[in-house]
């Protein structure tokens, strides 16, 4: 059994056996800093005794927490700890389920036991309780100091203007984006409202930029979001996705999603050519890469939402642009940009683009069995849409970039029946131009073959 001792300091009750074979005690724990250097005045039963542990562990939630107050078997801290008769602590739970399971051994140095009863380990309850309302109440301060921040700032927003204002929402911006609490504040004080009404035909890019920064990490309701698509509202928005940091931009763009999420969204919206030349900008930007996935995003978004955009969307040469884009993405914005081009060509003004563009089958066939089986599905229908508009100049140009020996590798992988089959009908169409010996020889398959 363990062997509890009176303290000699303060006569405060310490105990031999923590979690880690250390004599613990209040004033020891302080010194050490396992407590953090928590003054005197917090160890008192006092008010912080009344709070729930459980609770306070739920909602504190450290990343780091003293090894000590840490069950050895569950690696979470201890809510009702306990000490076998080797001097070892567990959560009282987790140690009766260990002997439920007929183990009668120590878990942690795997001792036969002699004595299988628990004793309560209450001076170490009383510092993990004791630590946890110290975390606890200092982050009930500081979420108390940020609603102040928040409700201040927005106070200051009614009575300020010029460069006073653009630092007071820059301060807003920084509070807002750190703390979930400032963010509630802002929304339940009529704050959403409040900000959207700073943007207008006269709004500086210094505010609108700040302005749409703060409401991108807000909860925006039907109210608020169709209080955006004002007409006066959009235009600024595109303006800054035009001429504002990449940053902005990329505010701007997430901004529109959240619009576009709206049920009652006005298509009109991002029907805008001034839209589309932007967001093709941001897409095609490579001193700042950081704004082509959220671009693409939007852009694919986009082309679900309305069909008749991408008429639109392929008379400002996005096609192209893509197409010629191709080689420099990452994965998740290949797929993305293939996906958007794969729509394009599924109207006859995207086939001939497509077409046109001497980039778009060399690109498609290099991107075959390369990344992805979704790469390898856009870049084959775009390959077939393409080719059925002109087969007899289109195949020579594939089957010259290696169409055919990649076509037989889809059809001989472990891919999708109705891949193969799209692979094998577009195999056959390049071939209809050649002979076989010819097609064989052009193609260069007797090592694919064999």
């Amino acid at each position: 059994m363990p062997v509890f001792q009176p303290s000699k300091r303060a006569g405060v009750v310490g105990f031999e056996g923590g979690g880690d074979g250390q004599v613990l005690d209040l004033e020891t724990a302080v010194k050490d800093g396992v407590l953090g250097g928590v003054g005197g005045g917090c160890f008192g039963v006092g008010v912080g005794e009344k709070l729930d542990l459980k609770k306070m562990i739920e909602e504190v939630n450290l990343p780091e927490v003293p090894s000590v107050f840490i069950c050895p078997i569950s690696l979470e801290p201890m809510q009702d700890p306990v000490t076998l008769c080797t001097g070892q602590t567990y959560e009282r739970s987790n140690i009766l389920k260990w002997f439920s399971l007929g183990h009668y051994t120590c878990p942690t140095t795997m001792q036969e036991l002699w004595d299988d009863s628990v004793t309560p380990n209450k001076t170490l309850h009383h510092l993990i309780h004791t630590w946890f309302s110290q975390k606890f109440s200092q982050m009930k301060k500081r979420s108390e100091d940020v609603q102040g921040i928040a409700s201040e700032l927005l106070d200051t927003l009614k009575k300020v203007k010029g460069q006073a204002r653009v630092q007071a929402l820059k301060e807003l911006q920084q509070v807002v984006a750190a703390h979930a609490t400032a963010r509630k504040t802002l929304v339940d004080e009529g704050g959403v409202a409040q900000l959207t009404s700073l943007l207008g035909p006269l709004t500086s890019h210094a505010v609108g930029s700040q302005v749409i920064a703060i409401l991108v990490n807000l909860s925006l309701d039907s109210e608020s979001k169709s209080s955006l698509m004002q007409p006066a509202k959009i235009s600024i928005l595109v303006d800054m996705l035009n001429e504002g940091s990449m940053d902005t931009k990329i505010n701007c763009i997430r901004l529109i999603e959240t619009l576009m999420e709206e049920k009652d969204f006005r298509s009109e919206i991002v029907t805008s050519h001034s839209l589309l030349v932007a967001l093709m900008r941001v897409v095609r930007d490579k001193k700042h890469p950081n704004g082509n996935l959220p671009g693409l995003i939007l852009l694919r978004t986009i082309c679900l939402h309305n069909k008749h955009v991408r008429n639109l969307i392929v008379s400002i040469g996005a096609g192209p642009q893509l197409v010629e884009l191709l080689p420099c993405l990452n994965p998740d914005c290949l797929e993305l940009a293939l996906f958007i081009l794969d729509s394009l060509s599924s109207i006859p003004e995207g086939r001939l683009a497509l077409k046109d563009c001497s980039y778009t089958i060399p690109n498609m066939v290099r991107l075959l069995m390369r990344v992805s089986e979704s790469c390898t599905q856009f870049a084959l229908s775009i390959l077939w849409s393409v080719c059925k508009l002109a087969p007899e100049e289109c195949s020579s140009i594939a089957v010259e970039a290696g169409l055919a020996a990649k076509l037989l590798l889809v059809i001989q992988s472990g891919c999708n029946p109705v891949l193969k089959q799209r692979a094998a009908e577009l195999l056959k169409l390049c071939s209809q131009h050649y002979s076989d010996t010819n097609f064989i020889s052009k193609c260069k398959l007797t090592r694919t073959i064999h």
